[in-house]
């Protein structure tokens, strides 16, 4: 495990207190160089910043998680001021998107209100030339990328993206980025998907503390498990680990320009 890896999608904030602690405290034993901490909300944001005040490793990203309520305008208007006043201390917009699983469950939910949102954050993201951190999977991933194209705004990553063999393709000529959960040690349609996507546009997360099931039932989510993601990637692409852990190294570290 010497060799140095990034966790580009973690919910740092949402631990209990002892428990990012301890991986803070854990990131150098298991070669986490840094940790990509997306934000759900306004005081997610505000959390975020400060742990990333209190260690240079943690880069926060600032935006509205779509898997929740739609807040009031003034909420929004009120976490745009603040990604606006905290710029530089940035490293992405996000985590943004469309709420599909929230649709899921309640089928009364409209779309609309979801897609005027996200395009807010769109075009923030294209005024300050920063990455943007997206939630869009199945049906919602093609919206997305239409939102992406009409902004012709190529600097995107959809984090433990799912779709189907079209999207995933047309993601793939846009250059977007995706990032590879723990759940590619036991998911086919993960591993099916990191065989196609191009090496050259992959990226590793955690989503922590989302918990994960295969090896790693019952353990709390850690940046650690990342390396037993990129064997398994390795492994799919019948490539040597040594350039795997390479390539996803060196690709984040471009697209994130630490």
């Amino acid at each position: 495990m010497n060799k140095p890896i990034i966790d580009a999608h973690i919910h740092l904030d949402m631990y209990e207190d002892i428990d990012g602690m301890r991986i803070v405290k854990e990131l150098e034993k298991y070669g986490v160089e840094s940790l990509i901490s997306v934000s759900q909300h306004l005081s997610s944001a505000h959390k975020n910043l400060t742990l990333a005040q209190l260690d240079g490793r943690i880069k926060p990203a600032f935006g509205f998680h779509p898997e929740q309520a739609i807040p009031k305008d003034s909420e929004i208007a009120d976490l745009q001021h603040f990604i606006d006043k905290h710029i530089n201390e940035m490293i992405a917009v996000g985590e943004v998107g469309l709420p599909y699983y929230l649709r899921q469950e309640q089928k009364n939910i409209p779309l609309e209100p979801y897609l005027e949102i996200l395009q807010l954050f769109i075009q923030q993201a294209v005024a300050f030339d920063k990455p943007i951190v997206l939630h869009a999977v199945y049906d919602d991933a093609p919206l997305v990328c239409e939102l992406l194209e009409k902004y012709s705004y190529n600097n995107a990553h959809f984090h433990w993206f799912k779709g189907d063999q079209k999207t995933t393709e047309r993601m793939i000529s846009n250059g977007y980025f995706i990032s590879i959960t723990p759940d590619i040690l036991y998911e086919v349609e993960i591993q099916q998907l990191a065989k196609q996507y191009p090496l050259s546009q992959l990226m590793v997360e955690t989503d922590g503390p989302w918990p994960f099931e295969g090896p790693f039932k019952e353990q709390m989510t850690h940046p650690k498990m990342i390396h037993e993601s990129i064997r398994k990637i390795a492994e799919l692409k019948r490539m040597d680990i040594e350039e795997v852990y390479l390539v996803l190294y060196e690709n984040t570290k471009r697209f994130y320009s630490l």
